[in-house]
């Protein structure tokens, strides 16, 4: 009981010591219920309740471990951080001065408090002159507005650029082509 009460205020931070203070939790109340259940069959010859008792814990550390272990699991295959919003995410970098467009957009959780960002950055050029430009002032933007300070960006310009491109990941996803939205050039994403 000790020791849940110790890691109490640090398990939100963390899913080690989340685990941690949930394991010492589950010993802590298993321990009651047993000196209760015990009680109760030396006071009451209730030989029924230890039985129960052990079925109660049971179910409750498997709803513990189905409760807490999507997270764990999302950081182990991993998968996109469920706090992210994808979506703001590739709005905040087209508005980035140089951006054209982005897409092949992937986002995971590499650790517990660490996302890391995969794309297809294109240039609003035709060249190549403003990339670095464009590169510092993008992984400035992601590492200020997002915590993203591990990036991997591609690059192309607006004469190279894929046609078509799935916005998340590489196929079947929505693609950039088929909206509306209009550049400074006056050209559309379907002109691409």
């Amino acid at each position: 009981t000790l020791t849940a009460l110790l890691t109490y205020s640090m398990q939100k931070g963390s899913v080690n010591i989340r685990a941690l203070f949930l394991h010492n939790l589950s010993d802590a109340l298993a321990s009651v219920a047993v000196i209760i259940g015990g009680t109760l069959i030396i006071l009451y010859d209730l030989r029924w309740v230890d039985p129960a008792i052990t079925i109660g814990i049971a179910l409750y550390i498997l709803y513990l471990a189905l409760t807490e272990i999507g997270g764990p699991i999302r950081m182990l295959m991993l998968g996109s951080p469920p706090y992210m919003d994808a979506e703001a995410l590739v709005e905040a970098m087209t508005k980035v001065a140089g951006v054209r467009d982005v897409h092949h957009v992937h986002l995971w959780q590499m650790q517990e408090h660490e996302v890391a960002l995969d794309c297809h950055v294109v240039l609003e050029g035709q060249d190549w002159r403003d990339l670095d430009a464009v590169k510092q002032a993008v992984k400035k933007m992601l590492a200020d507005d997002f915590g993203i300070t591990h990036s991997s960006l591609e690059f192309e310009t607006s004469a190279n650029a894929h046609q078509d491109a799935a916005l998340f990941g590489h196929e079947g996803g929505p693609t950039r082509a088929g909206t509306d939205a209009e550049h400074n050039d006056g050209t559309s994403h379907d002109d691409r």
